[in-house]
C-alpha cells in the first residue's frame, strides 16, 4: 500500500450520506439486530438464572452461542462468497426472527425449557455467522467509496450505542415480566429481516472466467452497477468451491503484511481487553464497589467508544495506518496499569473510556483495508475470517485472566497484562513493516 492519496477524499457532487435511503435502511436494520442481540446476551442468561438458580446454565448460553458463532464463522463467509448475500441475509434473519418468537411463545404458555433455550443459543450464533458477514458487506455495497469511512463512523455508533443500551434494557424490560424482552427481541429481529428484504444491492460474485470477479462502479445515490446478472448463487467453479476455500480468506489475510498485522494487533487487544475486564470486576469488588457500581464503571468502554466514533476522520487523516495501529494498541498497555495503581469505579470507567476512544478507528482502519484491497470473491471470507479471529481471542483472554485471578491479585494480573502486550507490541513497533504504510486509493 503505497499510495498517499488523502482517506477523506470525497466527490463534490456525491448525494449526503443521509440522503441515501438504501444505506439509511439497512443500517437502521442492523441497529436493530444489534440492539436486540445486546438485550438477548443479558436477558437469556438471567432468565436460565431464575428459571434454575444454576450460574453454569446461565453462563452455558453464552457458551453455546459462541460456540456455534465461531464453528461456523468461516463456513458463512464461503457461503457469502457463493451464494447472492441479499439472500443470506434474508435467511439469516428469518431464522433469527423464528428462533426469537419460538422463545416468546414458549415464555408466554409457560413451556420453556432449558434444552430449547440452549436450542435458541446455538440458532443465535450460527446466523451470527452466516448473516454477520452478509450484513456487513451490505451496507458497505450501498455507499461509494469516497463515503465509506464516513459510512463505518456511523456503524460505529450502532455497535458501541447498543452496547452501551442493550444491558440496562434487558434489565428494565425483565423487571416488567419474563416474556417482554423477548418480544422486545421478536421487534427487533422483525425490523432487520424488514429492512433486509426492502432494500436491494449487489449480491456478490457472478460467475465468469474470472472466477467470480465483477467490475463494480458506484452511483452518486450509492447504487452499486455491476457487470452480470445482479447476483445470485455461483457455479461449480465459482468462488468458495475450490479446495480450502474456506480458509481463502485467513490466507490472504495473513499474506499481506499491514492486514497480518492489523488482525494480530486487534486480535491481541481483544484478547487482553476481556482479561483486563475480569481482572478490573474482581478489583472493584475487593474495594468494596456494588455490582450496580461495577456495571456503570464497565459502561466506560461503550461511552468511550461512542465519543471515538466522532474521532475516525481526524485520526485517518493525522495518521498512516500503521501509525494508527499503533498509536491506538499502545494506550492499551499504559491504561492496564492505571486501576492497578488507583483503584475505584471512577477510575476504571475513566480508563475504560480513554482505552476504547481509538478503537472506532482501528475498527474502520481494518474494515478499509479489507473492502478495498481483498478482491469481491474472497471478501466474505475475509471479512469472516477477522470476526472469527477477533471473537476467538475473548473466551481465551477471560480464561487466562481466570486462571491468573485465582493465584495473583488483581492489581498484580493488570501489571502483567499489560507487561505482557508490551512485550508482542515490541517486534511491531521496532521493525520497518508498519512505517511505509499508507491509505489505499479510496
Amino acid at each position: 500500500m503505497t499510495v498517499t492519496e488523502s482517506p477523506t477524499t470525497v466527490a463534490p457532487d456525491l448525494v449526503p450520506l443521509r440522503r441515501n435511503r438504501r444505506f439509511q435502511t439497512l443500517w437502521a436494520g442492523s441497529a436493530a439486530a444489534m440492539l436486540g442481540t445486546c438485550v438477548a446476551d443479558t436477558a437469556y442468561p438471567l432468565l436460565l438464572l431464575a428459571m434454575t438458580g444454576s450460574p453454569t446454565l446461565a453462563g452455558a448460553f453464552g457458551a453455546v452461542q459462541f460456540g456455534a458463532s465461531v464453528l461456523f464463522g468461516l463456513h458463512g463467509g464461503a457461503v457469502a462468497d457463493r451464494h447472492d448475500r441479499r439472500r443470506v441475509l434474508i435467511v439469516a434473519d428469518t431464522v433469527r426472527l423464528a428462533t426469537a418468537l419460538s422463545v416468546a411463545l414458549a415464555l408466554l404458555a409457560h413451556c420453556l425449557t432449558v434444552p430449547h433455550t440452549l436450542l435458541a443459543a446455538a440458532a443465535i450464533g450460527a446466523t451470527m455467522a452466516y448473516g454477520g458477514p452478509a450484513r456487513m458487506l451490505a451496507l458497505r455495497a450501498v455507499v461509494p467509496p469516497g463515503q465509506l469511512r464516513q459510512a463505518l463512523s456511523q456503524d460505529e455508533l450502532r455497535v458501541n450505542g447498543a452496547a452501551l443500551a442493550g444491558p440496562p434494557l434487558a434489565g428494565f424490560l425483565l423487571g416488567l415480566g419474563r416474556a417482554v424482552p423477548f418480544l422486545a427481541t421478536v421487534l427487533a429481529s422483525a425490523a432487520a429481516l424488514g429492512a433486509s428484504i426492502a432494500v436491494r444491492f449487489d449480491g456478490g460474485p457472478t460467475n465468469g472466467a474470472d472466477g467470480g470477479r465483477r467490475e463494480t462502479g458506484t452511483g452518486n445515490d450509492g447504487r452499486e452497477k455491476g457487470v452480470g446478472d445482479g447476483g445470485g448463487e455461483t457455479g461449480a467453479d465459482g468462488p468458495g468451491r475450490e479446495k480450502g476455500a474456506v480458509f481463502a480468506g485467513l490466507r490472504h489475510l495473513f499474506t499481506d503484511p499491514t492486514l497480518r498485522a492489523t488482525v494480530l494487533v486487534a486480535v491481541a487487544l481483544n484478547l487482553a481487553g476481556s482479561a483486563m475486564l475480569l481482572a478490573v470486576m474482581v478489583l472493584l469488588r475487593d474495594h468494596g464497589t456494588s455490582e450496580a457500581g461495577t456495571g456503570l464503571a464497565l459502561t466506560g468502554e461503550a461511552v468511550g467508544g461512542l465519543l471515538g466514533a466522532a474521532l475516525v476522520t481526524r485520526l485517518h487523516r493525522t495518521l498512516a495506518p500503521g501509525a494508527l495501529l499503533l498509536a491506538v494498541a499502545w494506550t492499551a498497555p499504559l491504561l492496564f496499569l492505571v486501576p492497578a495503581f488507583a483503584g475505584g469505579p471512577v477510575v476504571v470507567f475513566a480508563a475504560l473510556a480513554a482505552m476504547s476512544l481509538g478503537v472506532p478507528a482501528l475498527r474502520v482502519m481494518l474494515d478499509v483495508l479489507v473492502f478495498q484491497q481483498v478482491p469481491e470473491a474472497m471478501r466474505g471470507r475475509a471479512v469472516a475470517a477477522t470476526m472469527t479471529l477477533l471473537m476467538a481471542g475473548l473466551p481465551v483472554g477471560t480464561m487466562t485472566a481466570g486462571l491468573l485471578l485465582g493465584r495473583l491479585a488483581a492489581g498484580t494480573v493488570l501489571m502483567l497484562l499489560a507487561g505482557l502486550l508490551a512485550v508482542g507490541l515490541l517486534p511491531l513497533t521496532l521493525g520497518r513493516g508498519l512505517r511505509g504504510t499508507s491509505w489505499p486509493k479510496a
